[in-house]
């Protein structure tokens, strides 16, 4: 039976024929051996280097996802070039083939445009850098820690320590938030005191506290003051900035800190009461 694959008859009498014939197809395919094997060392080689070089030029060990694309990139592109080379090198027209391949290509960019578009959205976030890995960020709904950048979704770790996988696409047209970046959050606090409380006193007290509190950031003032009459007391609203990885922690501290300076001033935390009014009922 013959085969045929781009003009050429495949099938191994007719191959055997043509090597006894023209002793020059020996010497193509060979040399079609020597640059395939020395298109995969190259490549290989070269991928490595580029890889290296961008490690150098990242910034942080966060950024080593993009070295890691580059290298890929790098080492396909001159495989492809090899492989069209050892085709050219075996008589196979190389024009029909490459016409062939861009073809296909269009057709599979066709298919998959919703995943082109988060390898393109991948790529700027890459070279953009709005967040790294290791930052905790906000985009959306999703909040939490950034595990891994991807070139078709981000992978971050919630509050609940649940891995999301964010496609690139969504990342992009979103608001993203980097609590990381500036390397101080605020935290806000609001409690509420009687109102026969002595106001002086009492900011002076919280302040000391806030002030004396082991996670905020010295060189971030603090705020303590007044905010609005509530229904049965004044509500004081205070912040202090800590490292955002310490924002838990710090809050919880503050907030039992605060509870026993209060107390141990004796100024009241108003709560709602509810009275009961019995009354008699005559016979």
């Amino acid at each position: 039976m013959t085969q045929k694959a781009f003009g050429i008859d495949l099938s191994s009498h007719t191959l055997w024929q043509r090597a006894v014939t023209h002793p020059d197809l020996l010497a193509n395919v060979a040399t079609a051996l020597i640059i395939l094997l020395a298109t995969v060392i190259i490549s290989r080689l070269v991928a490595d280097a580029v890889r290296k070089v961008a490690r150098r030029m990242a910034q942080t060990d966060a950024d080593r996802t993009l070295p890691e694309f580059l290298s890929q990139v790098v080492r396909w592109m001159l495989l492809t070039v090899g492989f069209v080379a050892v085709m050219n090198r075996l008589g196979v027209e190389t024009a029909s083939f490459v016409t062939v391949l861009g073809a296909a290509s269009l057709s599979i960019g066709l298919a998959l445009q919703g995943t082109l578009g988060n390898v393109a959205s991948g790529l700027m976030i890459l070279f953009t850098k709005p967040y790294r890995i290791g930052d905790s960020v906000r985009i959306g709904d999703t909040s939490g820690r950034v595990h891994r950048l991807g070139l078709f979704n981000t992978e971050i770790d919630n509050v609940e320590n649940i891995r999301v996988y964010v496609p690139n696409t969504k990342i992009f047209s979103n608001e993203i938030a980097n609590i990381s970046t500036n390397g101080a959050l605020k935290l806000e606090l609001k409690v509420d005191i009687g109102y026969e409380a002595d106001l002086d006193a009492t900011l002076s007290l919280l302040t000391d506290v806030a002030r004396a509190q082991p996670d905020h950031i010295q060189s971030h003032e603090v705020w303590v003051g007044l905010h609005e009459f509530a229904a049965s007391g004044i509500t004081v609203r205070m912040w202090i900035w800590v490292v955002p990885a310490h924002a838990l922690n710090a809050r919880s501290r503050w907030m039992i800190d605060v509870k026993r300076a209060l107390d141990g001033a004796g100024v009241d935390i108003p709560y709602p009461h509810q009275v009961a009014i019995e009354k008699a009922v005559s016979a």
